[in-house]
């Protein structure tokens, strides 16, 4: 099959989305997001790209600490009310039963499967968005979607975002176990 040239975006990758959590002036704001991912390993960081003219930026730079929370579809349309609503004219801090652990001025989202709390390291402004780095300190799951020591994907049924379609979806089928199901291949020739 031929191959058509797409204008480059940022829709290369399907992406997970979160509520971004923030303490802003004293209140708790979120915000939806899907530019971002790890990082780095050891100590594991995460990179946010966000606009910093969203109000939940105020809080990451006046405190050095968020959270990432990961709805599920049961909630798609809180999610993205929070991102249809300025947390400078609406006050979110109501919406959601939170929860805090290490970092205080991190408010995560009791009704997510999966919440991630990050220091702040570093700021990198780009010519739109700033990528927000945070050292992950702390990760919390319901105790039913934990396989292990590891979420259990299947149940924590993060919503994953496609652009330019603006399409909310959810994660697909178990494939393989990476770092394994090649071991055997041979590749053509050999």
């Amino acid at each position: 099959m031929s191959k058509i040239s797409l204008k480059p975006g940022p829709y290369v990758l399907p992406m997970p989305v979160v509520l971004v959590g923030a303490t802003v002036s004293g209140r708790h704001n979120f915000m939806p997001a899907a530019f971002l991912g790890i990082m780095n390993y050891d100590p594991p960081i995460v990179a946010a790209g966000l606009s910093p003219t969203h109000h939940t930026c105020d809080g990451i730079a006046e405190n050095g600490a968020f959270s990432l929370n990961l709805p599920g579809p049961d909630m798609v349309e809180v999610t993205d009310w929070c991102g249809l609503q300025s947390g400078k004219e609406t006050d979110k801090s109501g919406l959601f039963e939170i929860f805090t652990e290490k970092l205080d001025l991190a408010p995560m989202i009791r009704r997510c499967r999966l919440n991630i709390e990050c220091r702040l390291v570093r700021t990198v402004e780009l010519s739109i968005d700033t990528v927000y780095f945070g050292e992950i300190v702390g990760v919390y799951a319901d105790e039913d979607a934990v396989k292990g020591e590891s979420p259990d994907w299947r149940k924590v049924d993060p919503l994953i975002f496609t652009f330019p379609d603006k399409g909310y979806w959810k994660l697909g089928d178990y494939v393989a176990e990476a770092w394994s199901v090649g071991t055997d291949y041979e590749p053509p020739g050999s």
